[in-house]
């Protein structure tokens, strides 16, 4: 025996006759922890898939050995009856389905006759939950009820129900808050230390440090270097991933501010469950052309509910007074709002910024599809010259614009919703958590082209949880706590200490 839980050997995948794996391997010990790093686009996803049988045995060349035998799963069903089990980076839950039915879904408990045994799944779904520290959750609700974060963590409460003797995670962190990172964190060391194996896949490189013993890093479909990670830092890591030393995360361009050219006065945005209670509490701020405003906060301080009232996309009641070259100009509604010169990059690009059946081109020019059309029909030849030149402008990675939009990787997306949004020539650009689940290399791009937009006069507002990257792009930085702005700075000899100190104190 060769000690590995698992050995993938030359493993290749192609699309199109594309490879996006060539010849990728990898080795687990039980109980290790391995990062699986690689920039947006390296193959981290996809070779994850082939392990867990989302791509089945035969799809793809290579060998993937299990307890030193080959493991030629046919579906996910058969990967993860072996003990592998993979956590997807978009949440597989059913909404209207209980916490307790969807930690059961496929490997129900049931009585003689074929009857769900409710009170067996509701109490082993109790134990689950409590082992994750999630005491304020109740199964027999729906999953719905609760936010993002905790669905995370039901997702891996709904994995360790499987027996999962290799767990693959990716990109798990994303909509976790920082208390909910830590207690993630804390239930992978108690799996390791039951000899379960991991594969991390994070953006987060301080998570990886924290918590994996060996780091993979595969760049372009190709195996780059496999080194334990007491040998490595953050920044070799970086390094490695994108091909070149990065001793600048964040680019520098000089340049000039203007005049204040955009202005909201008295948001308020009102709570949908609760309309007496403000989300948004009588928020005024101005912005300056060629200006990158950025807000921050903590979890719940408003920052998204403040951005989507002046998009006209805010779900519940709002008033908003928004002020754009000196004149009162109308956002209730997204169109409206565009029309009027802004735009808005979603934090949830999933849900609110690409259309999933749509492919690449389409996504991108969807927002200015007018522009295209003659008479009953639309100029495909028009519409492909641009797409290709926004794919070349933003740096996109996709082997062809009618590929479907979600073959796509996290950043590419991105960059596809931001092309579509800038395609609407805006004058204010609204960026909410831009490079939420993109890597180093592909937010050093974004920030770039940020830059590059404000050195040309745009105006940009940027929400992110990401206090250090707000202070690495923003010339001032709003603060805001529940649901008030409680501090304007310039950014200036400005520390992540004054922010937070703000963000939790009036």
């Amino acid at each position: 025996m060769s000690g590995y839980l698992l050995e993938m050997k030359g493993i290749v995948k192609k699309f199109g006759g594309v490879p996006a794996l060539d010849g990728i391997d990898l080795k687990i010990r039980p109980g290790e922890c391995i990062g699986l790093c690689g920039e947006n686009g390296a193959g981290k996803s996809t070779l994850m898939k082939v392990l867990s049988a989302v791509y089945p045995h035969g799809t793809w060349d290579g060998e993937i050995l299990l307890d030193g035998q080959p493991l030629k799963a046919q579906s996910i069903r058969e990967s993860e009856a072996a003990g592998v089990v993979i956590i997807h980076q978009e949440l597989m839950l059913v909404p209207e389905l209980s916490v307790a039915e969807n930690l059961f879904l496929g490997n129900e408990i049931t009585l003689p006759g074929g009857r769900m045994d409710y009170p067996a799944m509701n109490q082993r779904a109790d134990a689950l939950l409590k082992e994750l520290k999630l005491d304020d959750v109740n199964v027999v609700l729906p999953v719905s009820n609760y936010g993002g974060g905790h669905q995370q963590l039901i997702e891996i409460a709904k994995a360790l129900n499987k027996n999962a003797r290799l767990l693959i995670l990716d990109e798990p962190s994303s909509s976790l808050t920082a208390a909910e990172i830590q207690v993630l964190l804390a239930i992978i060391r108690g799996l390791k230390a039951k000899g379960v194996a991991c594969v991390y896949i994070s953006h987060k490189l301080d998570e990886v440090e924290a918590i994996c013993d060996t780091i993979v890093v595969i760049r372009d479909g190709k195996h780059i270097a496999t080194t334990p990670m007491e040998q490595m830092d953050v920044q070799q890591i970086i390094a490695q991933m994108v091909g070149r030393e990065m001793n600048q995360l964040y680019p520098q361009l000089e340049r000039g501010i203007g005049e204040v050219v955009f202005e909201a006065r008295n948001v308020t945005c009102y709570d949908t469950e609760k309309p007496e209670r403000k989300k948004v509490n009588n928020v005024s701020f101005q912005l300056r052309k060629g200006e990158i405003l950025g807000i921050a906060g903590l979890v719940g301080a408003g920052r998204t509910e403040l951005v989507s009232a002046l998009f006209g996309a805010y779900p519940g009641d709002s008033e908003a007074e928004v002020w754009l070259e000196g004149e009162k100009i109308d956002t209730s509604t997204p169109l409206k709002a565009i029309r009027n010169g802004l735009a808005l990059v979603p934090e949830d690009r999933k849900q609110h910024g690409i259309v999933r059946d749509l492919d690449v081109g389409q996504n991108i020019t969807l927002s200015v599809l007018g522009r295209y059309a003659r008479l009953t029909r639309i100029d495909r030849e028009a519409e492909l010259k641009t797409v290709n030149e926004e794919i070349a402008r933003l740096g996109l990675k996709t082997a062809s614009p009618f590929l479907p939009i979600t073959s796509l990787s996290g950043g590419n997306q991105q960059k596809a919703v931001l092309s579509k949004m800038l395609l609407t020539r805006p004058k204010v650009l609204i960026l909410d958590e831009p490079t939420r689940g993109v890597d180093v290399g592909a937010k050093f791009e974004i920030y770039k082209l940020m830059l590059e937009l404000a050195s040309k006069g745009m105006s940009i507002i940027m929400v992110s949880s990401e206090l250090a990257e707000v202070m690495g792009v923003s010339d001032r930085v709003l603060v805001m706590g529940e649901g008030e702005l409680r501090g304007d700075f310039v950014n200036q000899n400005l520390t992540q200490e004054m922010l937070l100190s703000a963000a939790l104190h009036q």
